[in-house]
């Protein structure tokens, strides 16, 4: 009996501290999501049941998609205004992918409402998403995918380059989120990044829109403070 009382005992106390230990790393997440702002999916999303005038994408579908959409888009020239005024963007020819991409989310109007959502003076300024679930329901509504990296083309991070980020998931090949991109804005550039970004595109015209938006007080994840809308963005050519 004493045997058997003992072993009722410890089990008893290896399921409490099991439990506290549960407790803890639950509490620890919660605590580290709590002090970030997350873009997630709209479970409400109804969009596809919309009609459709392209096919859903992922990331098997993307790039033959966007090679054929390349044959029959060729403008490489776009506008965007923002709440500081307009940024005119030049669009390479040379890594396609991107810039058709760039072109097939502008013809969606995908970019009209997204936020300046990452500013950091003296280094980019990054764009093409929102805490909004309206910029949540037009990504489902697209598809969700990726972009392979394209950088060796010449192209280096000066001032003014127009470059595409690579995805939070677990990405070792650097995959091109094709939502969101980035300006950047410090002088001189910033050639640490180069080879690990795509570089797509360039400003034209702008750049002081851009020093003005890279000025703005920003909060610890480097989010404005007041909110820096794209209005629309539209091709010029």
């Amino acid at each position: 009996m004493r045997v058997i009382l003992v072993l009722c005992i410890f089990c008893l106390f290896l399921n409490c501290e099991d439990k506290q230990s549960k407790k803890k790393k639950t509490s620890d997440v919660t605590k580290t999501e709590a002090t970030k702002k997350e873009f997630v999916e709209d479970p409400e999303d109804t969009t596809d049941t919309a009609e459709r005038q392209y096919p859903k994408l992922d990331s098997k579908k993307a790039m033959y998609f966007f090679l054929e959409y390349d044959k029959h888009h060729k403008e490489n020239k776009v506008r965007i205004t923002t709440d500081f005024g307009t940024i005119d963007i030049l669009l390479f020819d040379e890594t396609k992918y991107h810039r058709s991409n760039f072109i097939f989310l502008t013809k969606q109007h995908y970019f009209d409402g997204t936020q300046f959502y990452r500013v950091i003076d003296n280094f980019m300024v990054q764009a093409g998403n929102s805490d909004d679930k309206k910029t949540a329901r037009k990504r489902g509504h697209i598809g969700k995918y990726l972009l392979p990296a394209d950088t060796k083309r010449g192209f280096k991070h000066d001032r003014g380059a127009v470059s595409m980020p690579s995805s939070e998931i677990d990405n070792p090949h650097k995959l091109a989120s094709p939502y969101e991109f980035f300006i950047v804005q410090q002088k001189g550039g910033a050639h640490f990044l180069d080879g690990d970004y795509t570089i797509f595109g360039k400003v034209i015209n702008g750049m002081d829109v851009i020093d003005k938006i890279a000025a703005v007080e920003t909060d610890a994840a480097d989010w404005p403070l007041k909110n820096i809308y794209i209005r629309k963005v539209e091709i010029i050519q």
